[in-house]
């Protein structure tokens, strides 16, 4: 079946890369390198799944490769996983567009990660087992709370699903002249092969191979790039303000975020969003034990930092070099080709040609799918963890379990191809900006507290994270980007673009008020479950070690 699968899609692939010879030919040439590349890595990674699915046998394999990952590994493949085409296109997109506001984004995405490393990484390898919302649930009711965090898994995955789909499609559409809706269903095809056949183990490989694909490829452009200013950034720096036209407004902030209300609202967004995300949160169950936790964090934090440094650079670069001669060939009636968010793949053959124009594509595309495959893994974990084995069906067998999650894991692939293909045209930019207020103000404020609060109940967390959900979604569709720009009224009800400053506030006072209220019994004995789970948590006695293999 898995050699079947392999060969429709080398097929897909071949069919894919033919189409761009016929696609916008005055501006784009058919690239072999990238055709080559394409083939290099989308057969590695296949090999991988293959080799992956020979190994994956139990569900604990399934989700968490065994719990078998090193540290080194795992932080290599947290930063796989983090560093999507949204971060490496769309923040040098606008550095290049905006100067200094387009790393409020990267500072933003950043900052969530040492709040994660002290805060939870520990414990949360101590308390869980496949997913965060083992640790949620773990003293409170399993049927409330973890139906009520699967649906604010699925949310935030589905939110994140669908811009990656529409960012893929439109990427893969200017890079290979593929029709959108191919691309996206190709995409489609490949994450449900790796996720079906592989789980965890071949997610966390395809993730790591693009880690270092990807730092190798902005490493060589950032070097390109300062070789042409003797490796000083203050010259790039003098230079690109010279070569922008809003000059020296480039470098001071403003111009994108012009209040103090939505600067803290988004910097929190991103901070406590991130230690939201249940694809990242999943990611802490597949080292051996705490240490290998918090180690995974330290090499993600270096990576993902590091990383941001020299988007910085491109960004830069992209100022440079596409506002003079070389880079007039990459507009078209005045507007640079396939938007703002192409300025660093126009870079990447500025400074390298079309070898390495080719790598870099092949680059973006696996960044797509390995950010792809491990959504769709915490996705499908919720849906056949978190509710069919845990609360449809608790005397559910493994092999139960695991069928369930491979059904889910189609039936996601299905549904975000259909909605990358429904919202091809849709200003997606809000959806990435929900997800995040969503992982913020109902998965945070309950893990969280679960884990830090001894007065939490089940009652205060199933009230108080619906209230958060509700509160990140409503302001959100009354907010300037989906009641103006997309409804068409004239003025937002609620004038903040970024919700989370009220919504995560809102939802942390809904949870104290409504557990501080129950005096019922069962808050009573869920208080004092806290001891034991505290003791666990710090010492992690009783939490679930590696497989052996």
């Amino acid at each position: 079946m898995l050699r079947i699968l392999a060969l429709i899609t080398l097929f897909s692939v071949a069919l894919f890369a033919a189409g761009d010879a016929n696609f916008e030919a005055s501006k784009r040439e058919l690239n072999v390198a990238a055709i080559i590349m394409f083939f290099i890595f989308v057969g590695g990674t296949l090999g991988i799944t293959y080799w992956a699915a020979k190994k994956t046998k139990s569900a604990s394999d399934f989700y968490t490769a065994g719990g078998g990952i090193t540290g080194f590994q795992n932080g290599m493949a947290i930063a796989g996983d983090y560093m999507s085409a949204a971060s490496f296109l769309g923040i040098s997109g606008l550095v290049y567009l905006s100067g200094y506001d387009g790393l409020i984004y990267a500072v933003g995405f950043l900052v969530g990660w040492p709040v994660i490393l002290f805060l939870l990484a520990e414990r949360l390898r101590n308390l869980g087992k496949f997913t965060f919302t083992d640790i949620a649930a773990f003293r409170l009711g399993q049927k409330e709370i973890r139906t009520l965090a699967a649906f604010g898994s699925l949310s935030v995955v589905t939110l994140y699903l669908i811009a990656q789909m529409v960012g893929s499609g439109k990427l893969i559409q200017v890079l290979f002249g593929l029709e959108y809706e191919y691309a996206v269903i190709l995409v489609g095809v490949m994450m449900i092969i790796y996720v079906t056949f592989g789980g965890m183990l071949a997610t966390t490989w395809v993730q790591i191979i693009k880690a270092v694909l990807l730092l190798s490829g902005v490493s060589f452009m950032g070097f390109m790039v300062l070789s042409h200013f003797g490796f000083s950034f203050e010259a790039l720096a003098t230079k690109a303000v010279e070569s922008h036209e809003k000059g020296q407004a480039i470098m001071a902030p403003g111009g994108f975020i012009s209040d103090p209300i939505s600067a803290i609202s988004l910097g929190l967004a991103l901070m406590l969003g991130t230690a939201g995300l249940p694809h990242v949160l999943m990611r802490f169950f597949t080292v051996g034990n705490a240490k290998e936790a918090r180690k995974s964090v330290v090499y993600a934090t270096g990576f993902i930092g590091y990383f941001y440094l020299v988007i910085a650079v491109i960004g830069l670069g992209a100022i440079v070099f596409l506002n003079s001669d070389a880079g007039a060939a990459y507009f078209v009636d005045g507007k640079l080709f396939g938007g703002n968010n192409m300025a660093a793949i126009h870079l990447s053959h500025i400074v390298g040609g079309n070898v390495f124009l080719g790598f870099i594509s092949a680059v973006a595309f696996a960044t797509i799918l390995a950010v792809v495959a491990g959504l769709t893994l915490a996705g499908a974990s919720a849906i056949s963890h978190d509710l069919y084995a845990s609360v449809i069906n608790p005397n559910a067998t493994e092999e139960q379990e695991i069928r369930v999650s491979k059904i889910a894991v189609i039936i996601i692939g299905f549904v975000g191809v259909i909605l990358g293909i429904a919202f091809e045209q849709q200003n997606i930019a809000f959806m990435v900006g929900l997800a995040f207020a969503i992982a913020a103000s109902a998965n945070f404020p309950i893990l969280f507290l679960s884990i830090y609060w001894r007065k939490l109940t089940t009652r205060g967390a199933f009230i108080g994270g619906i209230i958060g959900l509700a509160t990140a979604v409503i302001l959100v569709i009354v907010g300037p980007i989906v009641w103006v720009q997309i409804l068409g009224n004239e003025e937002a009800l609620f004038p903040y673009k970024h919700p989370a400053l009220f919504s995560v506030t809102i939802a942390f006072v809904a949870i104290w008020f409504f557990s501080i209220t129950d005096n019922s019994q069962r808050a009573k004995d869920e208080e004092k479950a806290y001891e034991a789970q505290n003791i666990r948590a710090e010492t992690g006695f009783g939490a679930d070690g590696a497989v052996d293999h």
